[in-house]
């Protein structure tokens, strides 16, 4: 059985796909034993595991629109709030296919590498 590779489709200025980096992060957020399905976040409260999956990828951190962009790309859903009611003017709510789909791609990213 052959794997997907883990960074196989369209790329960033880095050379890895903004999508795996959020799935990678998402994954993260709930390896360290944090609800993501179904809560309605700030993408404040995803910033440290989109550094994390940035360092752990080897690549530069996402600006708050490119992880907004992967997020909703994914299919979270991703609403713009005023910026004087949050540094990174962003909501989220990941629905349970793609937390579980992040979980499994965290995990074999964490084998693999």
């Amino acid at each position: 059985m052959s794997k997907t590779p883990l960074f196989d489709t369209e790329k960033n200025d880095d050379g890895v796909d903004a999508e795996r980096v959020v799935l990678y992060a998402l994954g993260d957020f709930q390896a360290r034993g944090l609800a993501l399905a179904g809560r309605d976040l700030p993408l404040d409260r995803l910033r440290g595991a989109l550094r994390r999956a940035a360092e752990a990828l080897g690549v530069e951190e996402l600006e708050d629109e490119q992880a907004a962009a992967a997020l909703g790309a994914l299919g979270a859903k991703v609403r713009r709030v005023p910026t004087f009611f949050a540094k990174h003017p962003f909501r989220v709510v990941v629905h349970e296919e793609l937390a579980e789909r992040a979980r499994l791609f965290a995990r074999e990213a964490k084998e693999a590498g």
